[in-house]
C-alpha cells in the first residue's frame, strides 16, 4: 500500500496547479469547496495526529471523534489563498508521515475507540488515514477538474 509521503509526492504537483478560482467553487452550498476538503484533510491530521501519539503509548483507548464541518468553517478555510492551504496540507501530511515511521512496531497492534465507534487497531487507523487523503484527494480532483 502506498505511504503517506507518497501519497503527498503524487498529489503536491497536481494540487499546485488548480487554480484560485477552481479550489474556491462549490459545487453545492451545502458541498465542501477544493480548498475546504484539503482544509478537512488538514484538520484531520490534526485529530489523527494526537491519537496516534497516544495510542503509541497507551493500549485500549477510547479517544472522541470531532465535529469535521465545524472543523472547516471555524478554521475558515474556503477564505485562505489556495496556495497557503496546499503548502501547509503538504507540509503536516509529510511531518505526520514521519510521526507514522517513527512508531515503535509493537504499538502497531495497540487498540482505540474513535468517537465511539467499534475498537481497531493503531496499525489500521494509519492504513485507514491513507486511504482518507486518497479518498478526498479525489474529490478535489473531480471538483476542480484537475
Amino acid at each position: 500500500m502506498m505511504g503517506l509521503a507518497e501519497v503527498v509526492a503524487g498529489a503536491l504537483l497536481r494540487l499546485q496547479v488548480i487554480t484560485e478560482e477552481l479550489a474556491s467553487r462549490k459545487p453545492a452550498s451545502d458541498v465542501w469547496s477544493g480548498k475546504q476538503v484539503l482544509g478537512h484533510l488538514i484538520d484531520s491530521g490534526v485529530n489523527n495526529h494526537a491519537r496516534f501519539v497516544r495510542a503509541s503509548v497507551e493500549d485500549g483507548l477510547a479517544l472522541p471523534g470531532y465535529d469535521q464541518d465545524v472543523w472547516v468553517e471555524v478554521g475558515g478555510w474556503q477564505e485562505r489563498p489556495w496556495s497557503e492551504i496546499v503548502e501547509l496540507w503538504a507540509a503536516y501530511q509529510l511531518q505526520f508521515a514521519h510521526v507514522i515511521a517513527q512508531l515503535p512496531p509493537a504499538s502497531l497492534g495497540h487498540t482505540l475507540s474513535i468517537g465511539g465507534g467499534d475498537s481497531v487497531t493503531l496499525e489500521f487507523v494509519a492504513a485507514d488515514y491513507v486511504c482518507h487523503q486518497l479518498h478526498h484527494l479525489a474529490q478535489i480532483w473531480e471538483r476542480t477538474g484537475a
